[in-house]
């Protein structure tokens, strides 16, 4: 069954973002004291005694404004709202009841939700006096907490979940394809997850910055399934002057962590930089699945010789993710979007291969007889055998008979070998050498 959706609904810095930290347990969202710092819609997985349900965080609720940016936000919450099966509908219990306030809950009221009302910063028994006046909006009992001191979330939930059906949440997750998209500021990734999606899930800006946060939105087509993360777009360090930027870029990283498959575009007008290397470097190490897609290459002026010219030219830059495929695209025009979702399920797939031990001793066996091992010191490599031991990402591990005679240039031999028979194009694999005693 559908996990239940919940989202924070409310006026900006009413403590939407540290409610949502608190209840899915992480600094996912970022906090701080400047107003409109969610832009987007946040997701995350949550659970209550028993059920499982997924939080969303939105950016606030700005009435009064003509900024191009808050009134996109209340587009991106009207989204959450229409999305949601629970709304969370978070007030300032210190500032008290505003018109901005009287605002949201007319919206509220015209979704026909389950509304729970919740009145943020009751830090103290004498706090509670400011709950009587929220009794306005004739929405039930108001729920007293305080999200920064964790009080009063128990209650709180406990109200949510009896709007949720009394049955078990299947979690099935395991066939969901988690892709991050990462790469400079401005290089086009929320316009390309909204073609996918075929609708503006992410705040799309020519401002550099404008998605701040990573953003998760499930996915499915005839491909599969999918969680597509846009993330913000990291820069140098000696780039990042703000301190919600700095914590932006945490989070970019973080989202390489815990995905799945990478997908670093690149902008066809710049080509790859300094950074482009460092982002995909950081994927690498990591042993992710890698996809390099150069995004505007419909601006691109070209002859016969330019696809060819300029290929060659980021594989020499980006040498050391030779197994990484290449896609070009404009996610303006929508030219070839549609192979995005089938390379990097591809990638996956490969990332998630695990190769029988009999065939893989039999062709570490071949390799070793037509390239005999290194002569080091007095000694030359013995593999005695060697198997799979993990899959996200292939790991493999060598029974050698002593380490001090393994060799950069035999390592790189075996991990072509393995790469060519079998197919592991566009992810990783990681090679480790256990040492084991020769029998008499």
């Amino acid at each position: 069954m559908k996990k239940p959706i919940v989202a924070i609904v409310g006026r900006p810095n009413v403590g939407k973002s540290t409610l949502f930290n608190r209840i899915v347990g992480d600094r996912v969202s970022i906090v701080d004291d400047s107003p409109g710092v969610t832009r987007d819609r946040i997701y995350r997985d949550a659970e209550w005694l028993k059920y499982k349900f997924i939080m969303i965080d939105t950016g606030g609720i700005e009435f009064k404004t003509n900024d191009d940016m808050f009134k996109n936000m209340r587009i991106q919450t009207e989204l959450a709202i229409e999305t949601a099966d629970v709304i969370l509908f978070i007030v300032d219990g210190k500032t008290g009841l505003v018109d901005g306030d009287r605002e949201v809950a007319r919206i509220l009221r015209k979704s026909k939700k389950p509304i729970v009302l919740v009145v943020n910063k009751i830090d103290s028994k004498k706090d509670e006096m400011n709950l009587y006046e929220f009794y306005e909006f004739g929405l039930g009992e108001p729920c007293p907490i305080s999200s920064s001191q964790a009080l009063g979330l128990g209650d709180m939930l406990d109200e949510v979940v009896k709007h949720f059906e009394d049955s078990d949440f299947e979690d099935s997750e395991d066939d969901i394809i988690k892709i991050a998209f990462v790469g400079k500021p401005n290089v086009g990734k929320s316009s390309l997850i909204n073609k996918l999606l075929g609708y503006n899930r992410s705040i799309v800006s020519d401002i550099a910055g404008t998605t701040r946060d990573s953003i998760d939105t499930y996915f499915e087509n005839e491909v599969g399934k999918f969680t597509l993360i846009d993330t913000a777009g990291i820069r140098k360090k000696a780039k990042i002057k703000e301190n919600v930027e700095h914590y932006s870029v945490i989070r970019s990283l973080y989202s390489i962590d815990r995905c799945d498959v990478c997908l670093l575009m690149i902008d066809a007008t710049q080509g790859v930089t300094e950074q482009d290397e460092k982002i995909l470097g950081y994927a690498h190490e990591r042993n992710k699945a890698i996809v390099i897609v150069v995004n505007k290459w419909d601006v691109v002026e070209k002859n016969n010789r330019t696809y060819n010219e300029f290929k060659n030219k980021i594989q020499n830059q980006l040498n050391f993710v030779t197994y990484a495929p290449y896609l070009f695209i404009s996610a303006l025009t929508g030219q070839r979007i549609h192979q995005v979702l089938k390379i990097s399920k591809k990638c996956y797939e490969n990332y998630s291969r695990r190769v029988p031990t009999g065939i893989l001793n039999e062709i570490i066996g071949r390799a070793t007889m037509i390239k005999e091992p290194p002569i080091v010191g007095l000694k030359r490599l013995k593999i005695y055998y060697c198997t799979q031991v993990d899959v996200k990402p292939p790991k493999f591990i060598f029974f050698i008979n002593d380490e001090s005679t393994l060799h950069f240039s035999y390592i790189r031999y075996l991990n072509n070998q393995i790469r060519e028979s079998f197919d592991f194009e566009g992810t990783g694999i990681e090679i480790q050498y256990k040492e084991r005693k020769e029998r008499k």
